[in-house]
Formats: C-alpha cells, sequence, structure tokens
C-alpha cells in the first residue's frame, strides 16, 4: 500500500459519518414538527381555562300537537268486484266498452243477437191474441146464456158449461201475458249491462264468438275503485287501544301512504275491526275505506298504513337521536347558560317518524345536544355548531287535492 492511499481511505469515511448526521437531523426535526402540530391542535380544542371543548349539534325542545299513528302494511282491495255473465246464449254481436275504461251501472257492455228472442215474444204476443179473440166469443156466448137462463128457455148446466169455458179462457191469456213477460226479459238480457261503477279489466270474450249463461269466465271482470277498500293488519296488542277509540263513535282516520313512507295517498276511516285474531300471526286485521277521489290506491297495491289511534295537545318533542340509552334507561345532554352539558334522564312516551316524544324530563325551549354525543360526559364544555327546532319534519307529504 503506498502512502498517499491512506489519507483517501479517511477522507471517504469523513464523507459517509456526515451524511448520517444530516439524515439523523432530518429526522429529528420532522419528529419535533408532527408533536409540535399535535399539541397545537389540542389547544386549538381547549377552552381558556384548558378544558377540552367539543363540537357539537345542538337543538330546541319544542311543544307541538304530535299525532299518534299504529303502522302497518296493507292491500288494497276493490271496494265490490263483479264478474259479468252473460244470462241467455247466443252470438256476441258487439263489444262496447274499452279493456281499462271506466263504466256506470247500466251502460250497455255489450249486444248478443237479439232475433231469437225478438221472434219468441212476437209469437208469445200471437198466442195472447189468439187467445184474447176466443175469450171475448165465449164472453158474448156467457152474455146470452145468462139472458135464456134468466128467461127459463135454458138450462142452469148449459149456462155453467160455457161460464167455465170463458175461464179457463181467461187463465189462457193471463199465462199468455207471462209469457211476453218471460220472453221480454230473455230479449232484455241480449244487452248485457254493467251493475256498478267502476274499471274493467281484460275483456274475457271476443266479438263474434257463440256465447252460453253457464260459461264460467264471464265477459269481463269490473272492479269498483270510488270508493275503494285497504285490507291491513296490526300486532294483537293493539286491539286494546283501538276498541278503547273506537268506542269514542267518531271513527278512526287512516292514512295510505306509499311504500316509503313519504307521501300520503289518500285518507279514510275503518270500516271493519275482524271479529277474530290470526293464531299464526299474532294479528288483527282491519278494513277501511278511502274516497279514492284521484284514483292513487290501485287493487292488489301494497301499501303502508298508518291509524291514528290519538293526537296529543302540547306534546315535547325532540329528534329522535337527541336520547340516549344508559344502564338507567333513556337520558339526553342538556345545554346549560356556560355552554356545558348536564346528562338528564328523561321518560320517551313514543318515537316516529324521527322524533321522539317526551313525557317527562324536559322542558320547552330548553336547548339539548343533537349531534356529536359520544364525545360528552356529564360536565363536558361544549361548542355549539348548529342549532334547530325539533319540528315533525319528517311526516309524509301529504295527498294533494283533486
Amino acid at each position: 500500500m503506498t502512502g498517499h492511499e491512506q489519507p483517501k481511505r479517511g477522507a471517504g469515511r469523513w464523507l459517509v459519518g456526515g451524511v448520517l448526521l444530516l439524515l439523523a437531523a432530518g429526522i429529528f426535526a420532522r419528529i419535533w414538527q408532527q408533536q409540535h402540530l399535535a399539541v397545537a391542535r389540542q389547544s386549538a380544542g381547549r377552552g381558556a381555562g384548558g378544558d377540552l371543548v367539543v363540537p357539537v349539534v345542538t337543538g330546541l325542545v319544542i311543544q307541538t300537537n304530535v299525532p299518534i299513528y299504529l303502522d302497518g302494511l296493507g292491500t288494497v282491495q276493490a271496494y265490490n268486484t263483479v264478474t259479468v255473465h252473460v244470462r241467455v246464449d247466443g252470438q256476441l254481436e258487439k263489444v262496447n266498452f274499452t279493456e281499462g275504461q271506466f263504466v256506470h251501472a247500466g251502460d250497455v257492455l255489450a249486444e248478443i243477437d237479439p232475433a231469437p228472442y225478438q221472434a219468441a215474444l212476437d209469437q208469445a204476443r200471437a198466442k195472447r191474441g189468439q187467445d184474447e179473440a176466443q175469450l171475448n166469443l165465449q164472453k158474448v156466448e156467457l152474455k146470452r146464456e145468462a139472458d135464456l137462463l134468466a128467461a127459463k128457455i135454458d138450462s142452469q148446466d148449459a149456462y155453467d158449461q160455457v161460464n167455465a169455458q170463458v175461464k179457463t179462457l181467461e187463465a189462457g191469456v193471463t199465462a199468455d201475458q207471462a209469457a211476453i213477460d218471460a220472453a221480454q226479459v230473455q230479449l232484455a238480457y241480449t244487452k248485457v249491462k254493467s251493475p256498478l261503477d267502476g274499471v274493467t279489466g281484460v275483456r274475457l270474450v271476443d266479438q263474434g264468438n257463440i256465447v252460453h249463461a253457464s260459461d264460467a269466465g264471464g265477459l269481463v271482470v269490473i272492479a269498483q275503485m270510488l270508493p275503494i277498500s285497504v285490507m291491513f293488519t296490526l300486532p294483537e296488542q293493539n286491539l286494546p287501544q283501538i276498541q278503547q277509540q273506537n268506542r269514542r263513535g267518531e271513527g278512526l282516520d287512516v292514512l295510505a301512504t306509499d311504500r316509503n313512507n313519504t307521501t300520503v295517498l289518500d285518507r279514510g276511516k275503518v270500516a271493519v275491526i275482524d271479529n277474530e285474531i290470526d293464531p299464526t300471526t299474532g294479528t288483527i286485521r282491519l278494513k277501511a275505506t278511502f274516497p279514492n277521489a284521484l284514483m292513487l290506491l290501485w287493487p292488489g297495491q301494497f301499501i303502508n298504513t298508518r291509524l291514528l289511534l290519538v293526537t296529543r295537545t302540547n306534546a315535547l318533542v325532540v329528534p329522535e337521536a337527541v336520547v340516549q340509552r344508559g344502564p338507567k334507561g333513556p337520558f339526553v345532554f342538556v345545554v346549560k347558560a356556560d355552554n356545558t352539558v348536564a346528562v338528564r334522564p328523561v321518560k320517551v312516551a313514543v318515537m316516529q317518524d324521527n322524533l321522539a316524544l317526551i313525557d317527562d324530563g324536559l322542558a320547552a325551549g330548553e336547548k339539548v345536544v343533537v349531534d356529536g354525543q359520544y364525545k360528552l360526559q356529564d360536565g363536558s364544555k361544549i361548542r355549539a355548531a348548529a342549532t334547530g327546532k325539533a319540528g315533525p319534519d319528517a311526516a309524509p307529504a301529504d295527498v294533494p287535492n283533486p
């Protein structure tokens, strides 16, 4: 090894050491910066006295009238459903309705070839004419016999025979009139009329076919939809409350809402409370009637029903998220004047439509924590991010006026 190689190796060692020293200094500076930022963030979240300040969303307790509903699932049914059958045999000459048409009671839906029934009516009338002519002739003969009997020219037996013939012919004329009436009825049945107001379904027989009164399928099905019915169920434990309200005689109001519970389709009344509880499901069936003026309810449709049980007047309500659950029951965080919170136990009557109805524990106008409770404890300092009223904003939108 030469003498000038040893200084070169020493310089290399110094260079490596310098690089390592610079790296260590950079890492130390980075750690110090992160710790400084953490302390700054922590200090920013504390009040003047050094206590941790928790940002929360607050709301006000309000006093309002709150309707209490029992929610169920319902199925829309036609108020009346009729399968229209023909009542005489023959060829279907005309169909006077279109599928899905709204028809009124008495409208002619179809016409059957009337020729055979018109001929039968004409025959019955002709037969009555013949019998009436013979009856008139026998009445003249009876009068003559009566005169001869009075003059003691003819016998009583001869008079009785003529009188019996008159009675027989009178009965025949009466039978003829009955035959005419029957033929007229049969002829009238060739015009098939709607028995009620409603909407026609799919046509079951086409024009030109031979139809019979004994056909099982019928001509068309008509569903009465003004008004319309809804069958729905509620748990059997609600039955005492329903009966209690029903005894008042004012009727039970029912809302029909869409499947999302956002839009009221119609408002109706309970018509029938079933006379037995279904033992397999533990539910009671109810039937409600709706005017259905806007035709928003359709047979076979699944909807949500809301039976108005009672309306609580001047009730205290808060958003449902306000109420917390603890080992001792429900409680809320009440905001005090010094921006600290206190744990307040409450008594909740019912929760619905994202609202909690409070029976005890709160007063109207008090400020409560709506969001951010998971960071709070009794006495925590808070900073309100927003404040609002706990109004019933989640109630379904009402049905538009017809």
